[in-house]
């Protein structure tokens, strides 16, 4: 492992143990209210980490299983709950994934993980994204998160798969905590999260 992989790495460890701690009473409030309003505090999900390789994904559960009477999920805006929202708003609902990081399924930095089942829709541009770790916040979230195309999150994790440095990655950290709170870009124009991938080039 190089230096800057040992150092972020590091960071990682600290900053993720720490952020469970710290945020611990945050984080349990916020699973009784998701559980109170999905049934289910934590959403888990089969992502693509390092090199495609699945891991599981963890957040805070923003919609209810509720379904058609073919047994289809409603759409996500028929599911997803007030409070939901307003974890998706704040970003509240991410905070599991510090586990994640704790972990080395994940760093605190890099392209978001997407499900398995988009790697066969990538085109060899946009698989560079497997390079990496893939992150809780990255250069698409600082640079429009959901409101922006699919096309342009890809470019943009490409951007920073190949100039990453750990400069990089501070200024990304302290852009998201301004982002957040300011809760730019949290879903994609009249859609309630982001429309799925379907392998645009």
């Amino acid at each position: 492992m190089t230096f800057r992989g040992i150092a972020k790495r590091a960071l990682d460890i600290v900053l993720s143990a720490a952020g469970l701690v710290v945020l611990s009473p945050l984080m349990i409030w916020a699973a009784f209210r998701a559980r109170q309003g999905t049934g289910s505090a934590i959403f888990r999900q089969e992502r693509a980490g390092l090199g495609g390789k699945p891991f599981c994904m963890y957040k805070f559960r923003s919609m209810a299983d509720e379904r058609d009477a073919n047994g289809e999920l409603l759409p996500d805006e028929n599911r997803l709950t007030d409070f939901g929202r307003w974890l998706r708003s704040t970003s509240i609902d991410e905070l599991p994934q510090l586990w994640n990081v704790l972990m080395g399924d994940m760093s605190i930095v890099g392209p978001r993980p997407l499900p398995v089942e988009y790697i066969p829709l990538y085109s060899a541009e946009q698989r560079v994204r497997l390079d990496t770790l893939p992150g809780i916040t990255g250069w698409a979230q600082i640079n429009g998160r959901n409101a922006i195309s699919w096309p342009e999150k890809f470019a943009l994790d490409a951007w920073y798969v190949e100039r990453a440095s750990l400069l990089l990655d501070l200024k990304i950290i302290f852009s998201t905590i301004k982002k957040a709170l300011t809760r730019e870009g949290i879903s994609a124009a009249n859609e309630a999260t982001m429309p799925r991938f379907r392998g645009e080039r």
